[in-house]
């Protein structure tokens, strides 16, 4: 973490005070803020901009991208708002929390989008797919922020960490390391190097050191999102056809639980060794499960007409009966079911009083090793 610049601009206890009162019930019954920044790490079911300024295939700042959007094509993978979008309104906050690539200026005291389309937790994640930010991609980007913090709050660099202890960190990666690499073996090595559990491992290790460097640079809320049944998507099962018995690729889905499952063991490490952080895990399988007993009428095919990317084909008109579908192309699922996977995702989070006797911080006492 860089030092902060030595003019004092703000005492602190006035960002002190002032992060206390967000957390306050405005006159008009409002919540405020439940924190005072929000920062999203992840790949393209979070990104919102970054990739548009990249080499690369994976980016979707054309409609019908953002179709259903208030200002239209963002940068987003979906029809509207994603997951994130939703949380952050459930926070409490007036604005969307913007993408690093435009973001300058106090606007990243509320927090910053580091997510990039087709990322991972290996850097070589992705990569045939073009350009990306990777997960240590997004570090890096991070500590330019943190940077850039301290500058605007003209604190030292203690209290700009006291600043940044208070805020929530989302982080979901994983995905395209099995979809946009083991999963691709044209491209990738790493299904003939490794079993499912091998692999599993692999990820965990890299992903053990990353969260501590998040943690060093004064993360202490983290949300950790499992990989979802990414064996169910359209495009999976394109590619590789359902298992006999089964509507998804259950190998692909085998192989993100036993990632999850791994996930759940380091969350568990990590509250055991740094005690004053809560590492929170979300469910991304089991909130997806949930949300199809809603009703949704169609679950195997997206929402817009996709091409050989399994993305949206710019400018085709996509179907009017959104709010029947789970998945918006071939990979992303609608804003119908954010809405339903992020206020589960809520609540896992900010669990409310009659849930605060369930320890979401323990998954376990196995040991593993990292």
């Amino acid at each position: 973490m860089r030092k902060g610049a030595a003019l004092v601009l703000f005492p602190f206890w006035v960002v002190v005070i002032f992060i206390c009162c967000m957390q306050l019930q405005a006159g008009d019954g409002k919540v405020l803020q439940r924190v005072p920044c929000y920062f999203i790490f992840g790949d393209s079911l979070a990104d919102n901009g970054n990739n548009n300024f990249l080499s690369t295939i994976a980016k979707v700042n054309h409609r019908p991208y953002g179709i259903d959007f208030p200002s239209g094509p963002t940068g987003r993978f979906c029809n509207g708002r994603t997951t994130v979008d939703i949380i952050a309104e459930l926070m409490g906050f007036n604005n969307y929390i913007p993408p690093f690539a435009t973001t300058k200026g106090r606007k990243i005291l509320s927090g910053v989008n580091y997510a990039s389309g087709s990322a991972g937790i290996l850097n070589e994640t992705g990569q045939h797919l073009g350009g990306h930010i990777s997960m240590d991609g997004q570090l890096k980007n991070h500590q330019i922020t943190i940077s850039r913090m301290a500058k605007i709050l003209g604190t030292n660099r203690s209290a700009a960490a006291k600043y940044l202890n208070k805020c929530l960190y989302h982080v979901g990666m994983g995905s395209n390391d099995f979809i946009n690499n083991y999963f691709q073996p044209k491209y990738y090595p790493t299904s003939r190097r490794y079993t499912p559990e091998q692999y599993a491992k692999v990820l965990a290790v890299q992903y053990f050191k990353q969260l501590k460097t998040l943690y060093s640079y004064g993360a202490r809320k983290i949300a950790l999102f499992g990989v979802g049944p990414i064996g169910c998507a359209p495009n999976s099962l394109s590619l590789h056809g359902a298992t006999n018995g089964s509507t998804c690729v259950d190998p692909m889905n085998n192989a993100a639980q036993i990632f999850n499952e791994n996930l759940k063991l380091i969350v568990n490490r990590l509250n055991k060794t740094k005690t004053d952080a809560d590492f929170v895990y979300v469910d991304g399988m089991g909130h997806a499960a949930e949300a199809l007993s809603y009703g949704f009428k169609v679950l195997d095919a997206g929402c817009c007409q996709v091409g050989s990317s399994g993305q949206c084909i710019p400018f085709k008109t996509p179907c009017q009966n959104r709010s029947e579908y789970v998945f918006w192309d071939a990979f992303h699922p609608t804003e119908a079911v954010n809405r339903i996977t992020a206020r589960l995702s809520y609540n896992v989070v900010f669990p409310s009083k009659t849930d605060l006797h369930r320890d979401h911080r323990d998954h376990g006492s196995h040991p593993i090793e990292l």
